[in-house]
């Protein structure tokens, strides 16, 4: 999986009347926190309604967000979750409404002052970051000041900084709740009373289940009842496919110029180089979406007019802007922009590519092959290429022997035949190296992803049996 990642960062600050204090800014993995949740929800049958909601929940963490704004998407987590009537989805979400949202500055972050929707979310609210002073608030407020007690209580947290699924206290910083307990600690009227096994890490490349850890930012392909703040309205009304399309084109053709010194307002959402970013105090704060092939793309929304803005790859968010029916590429211009090029993952069937020197990251581009048919038929065969491929990859090892300028997948890695034999790089966090179907045209190609994504792609083309057709 793909991550969202926020650095620590270390900033002295002197005071005017006092000695120099030294103050950071506490951050996480954003991503990681709703993984797995979306792994339960894929496991669940939710398909393409998982993402969306995983995105719009982790970016509630960031800094800029509201105190009520994770409530809102856990919310949002709840619902779907009671919809497919999966305890463990019910508990994750419990989990992630208490998962401690970002500290600007080392100090704790208020908490909401409103009940949620779900009687499940009752009676839970953020932990703190055990770095953050317990007794000041954002806003320089002290402990018993607004915002300083959850919604229903009457006095301080004893201890400060503690949360229901963590009583002892604050939980260190970085870390993820869901990665210390699966037990949500309390909960309101409908909660279930079991507690789910923790979820495992990310199965090799050679795993058929979608129950696989997903990326940070695989393909929104549906919309949420509370859209991210990347969302924007698409110009047109009554078919709005087209005019989402063209508005990805605008913000994609937009990004391009953008820099980590652009001027924007606060809670803004936009791509700088190939990173995310969001805008906070009037500045981007960016954050990797991790290795290549994967970058900062605004893509189309499918069931509602607007945009969002996520990690994907150039492949994937071209073959999204194209089925709207808007031409001319990621940007509107007829060729990726600038800053994501890099990353692109866009080769033609049979098109020449020089094998990199050493041991490069990965590009999902690297091998393509032609798919025995033609027409409007080439999908299937597609994904049954793939199939074919993931299941040649599986026996291979970094020994096995190739011809040079080969690309295929060993062990989960991506692999490169450079003088007769596999140079590896590993596909970054929970991703995999698999092989998928292209869309556009016939054949297949070799990519770092998840194995539910690369699942997901395959049974669109028809194919049935999995990631190797077993």
């Amino acid at each position: 999986m793909v991550k969202l990642s926020v650095a620590f960062l270390g900033l002295a600050v002197a005071s005017a009347s006092a000695s120099p204090v030294l103050v950071k800014r506490i951050a996480q993995t954003i991503a990681d926190s709703t993984a797995k949740w979306e792994q339960a929800c894929l496991a669940a049958g939710g398909g393409e309604q998982c993402n969306p909601l995983s995105v719009t929940a982790f970016t509630t963490l960031l800094a800029a967000a509201g105190p009520c704004d994770q409530q809102d998407a856990a919310d949002g987590l709840m619902n779907l979750s009671k919809q497919l009537k999966s305890n463990e989805m019910i508990a994750l979400a419990q989990i992630f409404a208490q998962q401690p949202r970002n500290s600007p500055n080392s100090v704790a972050v208020p908490y909401c002052q409103k009940g949620p929707q779900n009687p499940e979310l009752n009676g839970l609210f953020q932990c703190q970051f055990v770095g953050s002073n317990q007794k000041v608030f954002v806003g320089n407020v002290a402990v018993g000041g607004p915002g300083t007690i959850p919604f229903g209580h009457n006095s301080p947290l004893n201890p400060l900084g503690s949360c229901p699924a963590n009583p002892s206290g604050p939980i260190a910083d970085g870390t993820q709740l869901s990665d210390l307990t699966t037990n949500p600690g309390v909960g309101g009227s409908g909660a279930s009373a079991s507690k789910p096994a923790a979820t495992s890490a990310a199965p090799p490349a050679a795993a058929t289940s979608a129950t696989a850890a997903t990326a940070v930012a695989p393909p929104p392909a549906a919309t949420t009842a509370a859209p991210p703040a990347a969302t924007t309205a698409a110009t047109s009304s009554g078919d709005f496919h087209l005019a989402n399309g063209q508005d990805a084109q605008k913000l994609n053709a937009q990004f391009a110029s953008l820099t980590a010194d652009s001027p924007c307002t606060d809670g803004q959402d936009a791509c700088v180089g190939t990173s995310f970013a969001q805008c906070v105090g009037g500045k981007f704060v960016t954050q990797s979406c991790g290795a290549a092939p994967l970058t900062c793309v605004a893509l189309p929304l499918v069931n509602k007019p607007g945009t969002s803005v996520t990690c994907s790859t150039i492949a994937d968010a071209e073959a999204r802007i194209a089925a709207t029916g808007a031409t001319g590429g990621l940007t509107g211009s007829g060729s990726p922009s600038s800053a994501a090029s890099a990353a692109s993952d866009v080769v033609e069937p049979n098109a020449a590519s020089a094998p990199a020197a050493g041991n490069s990251a990965p590009s999902s581009a690297a091998t393509t092959t032609t798919a025995s048919s033609s027409g409007s038929g080439f999908k299937l065969q597609n994904g049954k290429d793939a199939q074919a491929l993931n299941a040649k990859f599986a026996s291979l090892t970094a020994n096995s022997p190739c011809t040079s300028g080969e690309n295929a997948c060993v062990g989960g890695s991506f692999a490169q035949c450079i003088n007769g034999k596999f140079a590896l790089t590993q596909c970054s966090a929970t991703l995999t190296c698999a092989a998928l179907p292209l869309v556009n045209s016939p054949g297949t190609s070799i990519t770092c992803t998840t194995p539910a994504d690369a699942l997901a792609r395959i049974e669109a083309t028809g194919a049935t049996g999995g990631l190797t057709g077993a």
